[in-house]
């Protein structure tokens, strides 16, 4: 095995390191020691995931409340961990994790919702969960003509706002999307308080009960079938990919999307995205039908 072997591997995907690698890959990178990792669970409203144990490094992407993940490492308060639902590796600070993990029932089903101490909306929230945050629901109880979810640690929210995990919410990906409206854009952002243009597709897909890759290049690579639009045209759902960019179209004139352009998840013409965006990147790449 040489020493180009493990960089062939792409690090969003793999854990491996010198010192230390996921088990799973022992037949294929060199490291001093393996591991099968530990589970844990995501116990902060998000979890920022770093390609370093640094908190001035880049984000990569986030983890939202509930999510589920394999503990590689952890030193110095941060934890080194591969997430279990996309396959995402890295950095988190170790405080955002709990090694004792419960089965979550409910899923937010609205781009943002508030956590109350308890069932009334009147309470100075707790904190705040994203759309796709997991929680564990152990009851339903009426404030005042507001039905609330109580949450197993005794707090609540808007059950409205609350799906069973076990269904797709949402049978529209666009619909998703559009629910995001104005949301600021933020590189590696993954929730309602923050996205970027290949976390809006993730996030759409997942809430249609659809699985998709993290990063846009991923799925340029392999979401769904590539598409000829001159050949099989172009319709609602599909996907435009530039150098680094994704982004939905509600119809075949516009387009849906995180943009940095506007730094918020934005509508536009097709035609004036593709000549906005070649100016700097080029031309579509590819179009993906998923």
């Amino acid at each position: 095995m040489t020493d180009s072997e493990p960089r062939a591997l792409d690090r969003r995907l793999n854990a491996f390191r010198p010192d230390l690698a996921d088990i799973r890959l022992s037949k294929t990178v060199s490291a001093q020691r393996y591991v099968e990792g530990a589970t844990a669970q995501v116990i902060a409203p998000l979890a920022k995931l770093h390609p370093q144990p640094d908190p001035a490094s880049s984000i990569d992407t986030e983890a939202l409340f509930g999510e589920t993940l394999r503990v590689f490492d952890r030193q110095e308060g941060w934890a080194w961990v591969q997430l279990d639902d996309d396959g995402y590796v890295g950095y988190l600070p170790e405080r955002c994790l709990s090694a004792t993990t419960t089965a979550p029932t409910h899923l937010v089903c609205k781009p943002r919702s508030f956590v109350y101490p308890g069932p009334d909306l009147r309470f100075p929230p707790v904190h705040a969960l994203s759309m796709a945050s997991r929680v564990e629901v152990s009851g339903r109880t009426d404030t005042r003509g507001t039905e609330y979810a109580v949450l197993a640690d005794g707090s609540a929210m808007i059950a409205a706002h609350l799906m069973p995990v076990e269904s797709a919410p949402f049978a529209d990906p666009l619909a998703v999307a559009a629910m995001f409206l104005e949301t600021p854009y933020l590189w590696g952002g993954r929730s309602g308080f923050g996205i970027d243009c290949s976390g809006l597709v993730q996030m759409a897909l997942a809430m249609t009960g659809r699985k998709a890759p993290r990063d846009s290049d991923q799925q340029a690579a392999g979401l769904g079938y590539a598409i000829d639009p001159l050949v099989d045209g172009l319709r609602r759902g599909d996907l435009v990919f530039w150098k680094g960019h994704v982004g939905f179209l509600e119809d075949e004139h516009t387009l849906l999307h995180a943009s940095g352009g506007t730094m918020t998840v934005t509508r536009e013409p097709l035609a004036a995205a593709i000549d906005r965006i070649a100016r700097l990147y080029g031309p579509p790449t590819g179009y993906r039908r998923p």
